[in-house]
């Protein structure tokens, strides 16, 4: 089943080049209360075939960023580009064409509930005009691609969370997009359930070809499954780049706020030198700082720590402490940049 949706996508999907150009985008709302600027100025390529997150705290515009992507929101100035066409120029038939070859999930599911898994999927299909029994066969392979086989009688109010996320995945893979949109699609769930979607979801990037765009508020979900990322702050993007990169050289002050630990922890920093380690996956998960004070004799205060064991490999950061003592801090970072992970030092106030 899965080969022959594949087959669907068309050869060269997977090319390189962008799928999503957006240049000089503004969206304001005039309202009663005033005048919001929700995009001020915004500049972007998406690449063909490629993980794409865009994060940002609440309001600073990364909803109605993704809203302008599809044109359920219309700019107020600027263009959008969706493989190869500028959105703007386009009539309300070939509009509706353009968005059915975008899918998109949402946080809370949207799902009818008054329909089944697989009426679900057929919904949009039958939108689309496509004979019944060829919708039915469409959706039961979806089903098959989200894990669902065994749960397409069941209603909306029979499944949980997760389940109507996956429902929810492959309504929007139902009409064979191209770009995949996901608005706070994990928010509403559970860590466990969380993971299980992100790796869904990289499965059909890698598979399909399909290109992800993940919006989120969550450092986290960016690091998992995304290899670029455009950080959104007041309406602008305050910082575009590998996430790789973003993550262990953030430049802009809201990168950095999303990455580093809440300056509640400040209240508990007495030191003046602290420095900041960066596990990427290129070493084992071994007790890293134990051996450098081990070694070392320079204790070390632990300030911070979010890191996991993915398939021996370390990935995540911890802050610590450094000793006072001059000669023993230099031992301590000596002996952590020979270790194979990002190493970088500063005061209370750089991870606080």
């Amino acid at each position: 089943m899965l080969s022959a949706f594949i087959l669907n996508k068309g050869e060269g999907s997977l090319e390189q080049d962008v799928i999503v150009r957006i240049r000089g985008l503004n969206k304001t709302f005039r309202g009663k209360a005033g005048t919001v600027v929700a995009l001020d100025g915004i500049d972007l390529d998406i690449m063909r075939g490629e993980m794409f997150g865009i994060i940002g705290l609440s309001g600073a515009g990364k909803s109605t960023l993704v809203r302008c992507i599809n044109f359920l929101e219309k700019p107020t100035e600027g263009t959008v580009e969706v493989d190869g066409q500028e959105l703007g120029r386009l009539s309300k038939g070939e509009l509706l064409a353009a968005r059915r070859r975008m899918g998109m999930i949402f946080q809370q599911f949207n799902l009818l509930q008054q329909r089944t898994a697989l009426e679900n999927i057929c919904f949009p299909l039958e939108i689309a005009g496509m004979k019944k029994a060829e919708a039915v066969k469409r959706a039961r392979e979806l089903l098959e691609i989200v894990g669902l086989t065994d749960r397409s009688d069941a209603y909306p109010s029979q499944m949980s969370g997760g389940q109507q996320q996956r429902v929810a995945i492959a309504r929007a893979l139902a009409t064979n997009p191209s770009i995949l949109l996901c608005d706070e699609a994990t928010s509403a769930l559970d860590p466990t359930t969380t993971r299980s979607i992100l790796s869904l979801l990289k499965e059909i990037n890698r598979t399909l070809g399909i290109t992800v765009i993940i919006i989120t508020h969550e450092m986290a979900v960016i690091e998992e499954v995304c290899q670029r990322v455009a950080i959104i702050d007041a309406s602008h993007i305050a910082e575009i780049g590998a996430v790789d990169e973003v993550f262990t050289r953030p430049k802009s002050a809201m990168a950095k706020q999303l990455i580093y630990p809440d300056g509640e922890r400040s209240r508990l920093a007495t030191g003046k030198r602290y420095c900041r380690i960066v596990f990427d996956g290129n070493s084992s998960f071994e007790p890293v700082v134990s051996n450098m004070v081990l070694e070392c004799k320079a204790p070390v205060n632990i300030m911070f720590a979010d890191t996991k064991d993915v398939g021996g490999k370390a990935y995540g950061q911890m802050i610590l402490q450094l000793p006072e003592d001059e000669r023993a801090a230099k031992r301590a970072l000596t002996y952590l940049e020979t270790q194979n992970v990002h190493v970088e030092e500063g005061d209370a106030h750089a991870f606080t």
